[in-house]
């Protein structure tokens, strides 16, 4: 399976205004309250250190896994049962998630059979899933029991004709 580029999404903090015709330059943002509040709490914030160095530092633990042996299996099996499988937020009846949503709508516009499995309804299956297949958000298609992506990819492939391509295959196979 090819790779794809990956576009991170801009993530706009709240109160603030963002002008559409000047997004990408950083002086088009503009503090929908008063901006000192919020900056007397961010030097506030700067100026708080740990007490001690040992205090800044983590321990991490092999045990912190949520991917259990008994979970990949469960996970692998969830992934081929069907040649399409959506993990998403909710149903496909009801999404509760626009990502999932936009997902849901190119498969039944495709007029693809798949498996929905709703992630928020087992947080370990949720967790171990992230590791499972290196992705950290929902949803995640797999298609013939390979991952094949989010929202993005998946629209960016439905867009280009790709995915019909990769279902069709699937479904032959």
């Amino acid at each position: 399976m090819a790779l794809r580029s990956v576009k991170t999404p801009t993530s706009i903090p709240p109160g603030l205004i963002v002008s559409p015709s000047i997004i990408n330059k950083p002086h088009s943002l503009r503090f929908a309250s008063k901006p000192t509040a919020s900056l007397a709490v961010r030097s506030n914030l700067i100026k708080l250190k740990p007490a001690s160095s040992r205090a800044a530092k983590f321990r991490c633990s092999a045990s912190s896994s949520a991917l259990t042996p008994q979970l990949r299996d469960t996970l692998e099996k969830l992934v081929n049962s069907e040649k399409v499988v959506l993990f998403m937020k909710g149903t496909r009846d009801f999404p509760m998630c626009g990502f999932s949503n936009t997902v849901v709508q190119i498969l039944k516009n495709l007029n693809v059979p798949f498996e929905d499995v709703n992630i928020l309804e087992n947080e370990m299956v949720r967790q171990g899933l992230k590791e499972y297949s290196s992705w950290p958000t929902f949803p995640q298609l797999y298609i013939g029991g390979e991952f094949f992506g989010g929202c993005d990819i998946t629209l960016e492939a439905f867009q280009s004709g790709e995915l019909q391509e990769v279902v069709e295959r699937a479904m032959c196979s």
